[in-house]
């Protein structure tokens, strides 16, 4: 056991998907971030609290951050447990992995606190539990990048397998318009058969993507950031997005598509202004539709959650 009793840290949000790698491909982002203060308990429990009134599920089993400490306390054993106090700044059902930094900051802020007893595979599989409570599916397309950061490639779950890719030195300008989109929700509109034609040609673009970002070879990563498979259907949730994603690549960027699930969409860029640019397209296009959003101007995040008091 670690002789400290509290830890602060920031746990980012999360591009999934990555567009072509649906449930396989995720990206940590520096901007957003909740904010998790964890402290060690020593009787077996784990006590949920929101530090600005956000209405978040107390009961354990039930939230996020609360399901993965539950397994790692079955798994520690003995008279452990954790208060867990959560500045929710990720909006849940917002598409940049809400649930995935509540899981993976609670889940890293508790092993540390326990004395970095378990590796990142094993902390990945402890915050699937939360992902879990959020969409009934164990994925770790979020949590994967939000603790090991950077861009991760999840090549399988059972057993886990995943894969650090490296990280081009990016822009990532993130819209978030105003409206819900729930993970479950998103899940049950997807086809259940795929075309092998379009199978083929999905494959193609993740391999693409894939030795894009490894190559730095930015004319791949921009054709390569293309869905015939996910984005046709979940893009009809999405007020506006064919207009943002349009009129973001015309002013420069190397392209992008929906942030997980959605609402939230997503575009990357190789420099600061291409990307100030695309956050001013997708001010007005929301703008014009008169939807509320919220955008970021960010970068990749190559380290994950972070530790910033203990």
């Amino acid at each position: 056991m670690s002789n400290t009793k509290y830890v602060k840290v920031l746990a980012p949000g999360t591009v999934a998907n990555l567009v072509c790698g649906f449930d396989v491909l995720g990206m940590c982002i520096n901007e957003p971030n909740d904010v998790m203060e964890v402290t060690m308990l020593d009787t077996k429990e784990i006590i949920i609290k929101s530090a600005d009134g956000y209405p978040l599920p107390l009961d354990p089993a039930m939230n996020t951050a609360g399901a993965p400490l539950i397994e790692m306390i079955n798994e520690v054993g003995g008279n452990v447990g954790f208060e867990v106090i959560i500045h929710k700044k990720i909006k849940p059902g917002s598409g940049i992995g809400s649930s995935a930094a509540s899981a993976a900051g609670a889940t890293v802020a508790a092993n540390h606190l326990l004395g970095n007893r378990f590796s990142k595979e094993d902390m990945v599989r402890f915050a699937m539990f939360g992902e879990k409570v959020a969409s009934g599916v164990k994925h770790a397309d979020n949590v994967a990048p939000c603790i090991y950061g950077g861009i991760t490639l999840i090549r399988g779950i059972h057993p886990l397998d995943i894969v650090s890719i490296p990280s081009p030195d990016l822009f990532v300008t993130v819209v978030h318009p105003q409206i819900e989109v729930k993970t479950s929700d998103a899940r049950q509109i997807l086809r259940k058969e795929v075309k092998l034609k379009d199978a083929i040609k999905q494959w193609g673009n993740i391999a693409g993507l894939v030795a894009g970002f490894i190559q730095n070879d930015l004319p791949l990563i921009s054709r390569s950031l293309e869905d015939v498979i996910i984005e046709p259907v979940r893009s009809i949730l999405i007020p506006g997005f064919d207009d943002v994603k349009r009129l973001c690549k015309e002013a420069g960027a190397l392209g992008g598509g929906i942030s997980g699930s959605g609402p939230s969409i997503f575009m990357l860029s190789e420099t600061e202004a291409t990307a100030n640019a695309v956050n001013e397209v997708m001010k007005d296009v929301y703008n014009k539709i008169g939807l509320d959003y919220n955008t970021y101007v960010t970068t990749i995040n190559k380290t994950g959650v972070k530790i910033v008091d203990a």
